[in-house]
């Protein structure tokens, strides 16, 4: 068979894939020689992706491998990933590396859902190790950004819930946020390429599930059509914001902050001086930066109050063992000295 037979037609699904993997390598700075995995499940999203980037990235002298995991939580799921390795190699992707790993379900009450999300991600981390590839590129669509906005609004999250998912965030690269599933779904059909169907994908004991099978269509449907792409534009819009909140944070903390025992000390003039939103973000930003962990709301405005309502009130306990209290002119956070815990949101 010659290439001329092998090529499948360009249709315009096929033509959206391309394009979008094309500008997402490109807006990257993904350079010459460089090696890319594509995370592939042999799923629609993925398998339209790997597609894409089989055909684009050696027209950027870019070279191409793949990823498979296998979280072993079905029966067939080590045939699954063997078929989907060897799609990745029909593709001609390489290296085509299947990396098993054991789901901790149940760990810090996150489920089994986000349970596998870090054990999927702590295999890319290890594959990209092992490869020396530089991005590993995932087959998140517009609709999955639409889902992770309305689970973000539906648990009261915040704006950081709502900014959805970043197109590039570290060695991530997310080329189709642009892109519906339904696109996949063809480019893939389009190829004659023969995706597989996770049957997770259709239970509905995941909140997720129901969000895409019920959800969603019923908005589009009492609303009209265009809601998951307003969804995502939500997205876009807050993570902009977001961005723009960060800079400048970022031009000011060195002035406002200052090295304490065991921690950092925040002047108390300069948070108070900020109107609540860009202060709850500067304590949000000090905790994030100085100690990696992410304040709920509910710790965030605790803290605050030590700035707008301060009476003498004891330490506060924050997650990941942080302390945060009132010393004069500045609200200090180390990893000691607690006294009051506050409840969790749920």
């Amino acid at each position: 068979m010659t290439d001329a037979e092998r090529r499948p037609r360009l249709t315009p699904p096929i033509a959206d894939i391309r394009r979008a993997v094309r500008e997402g390598l490109a807006s990257a700075g993904v350079a010459e020689g460089d090696l890319v995995l594509v995370g592939l499940s042999g799923g629609p999203d993925s398998l339209a992706l790997a597609a894409g980037a089989a055909f684009e990235g050696p027209r950027a002298g870019i070279r191409v491998g793949a990823v498979i995991v296998d979280h072993g939580l079905q029966d067939a799921s080590a045939e699954t990933a063997d078929r989907a390795r060897a799609q990745a190699v029909a593709l001609g992707l390489a290296p085509a590396v299947v990396k098993r790993v054991r789901v901790a379900q149940g760990v810090d009450g996150g489920g089994p859902e986000n349970a596998a999300r870090d054990a999927r991600y702590a295999a890319f981390a290890e594959a990209l190790t092992e490869t020396g590839a530089t991005r590993v590129l995932i087959a998140h669509t517009l609709d999955d950004q639409a889902e992770t906005v309305l689970l973000g609004l539906a648990r009261g999250s915040g704006a950081a819930s709502l900014q959805g998912m970043a197109s590039e965030a570290g060695s991530v690269l997310r080329p189709l946020l642009g892109i519906r599933r339904a696109t996949t779904r063809q480019a893939c059909l389009d190829a004659g390429l023969d995706p597989w169907d996770d049957p997770h994908n259709l239970d509905p004991s995941y909140t997720r599930v129901r969000v895409r099978r019920n959800v969603l269509p019923a908005l589009e449907r009492e609303l009209g059509p265009g809601v998951a792409e307003a969804l995502a534009r939500t997205a876009e819009q807050l993570r902009e914001d977001a961005e723009a909140f960060d800079e400048m944070i970022e031009e000011v903390i060195e002035d406002i902050c200052a090295p304490a025992e065991a921690g950092i000390a925040v002047s108390v003039g300069a948070l108070e001086a900020n109107p609540p939103a860009l202060r709850n973000r500067i304590i949000r930003y000090v905790v994030s930066s100085e100690f990696g962990v992410a304040l709920e709301r509910v710790h965030v405005l605790a803290v605050a109050r030590l700035v707008t309502d301060w009476h003498g009130q004891k330490a506060l306990d924050l997650p990941g063992g942080i302390s945060a209290s009132r010393s004069g002119g500045h609200v200090v956070f180390s990893t000691t000295g607690s006294t009051t815990v506050l409840p969790h949101e749920h």
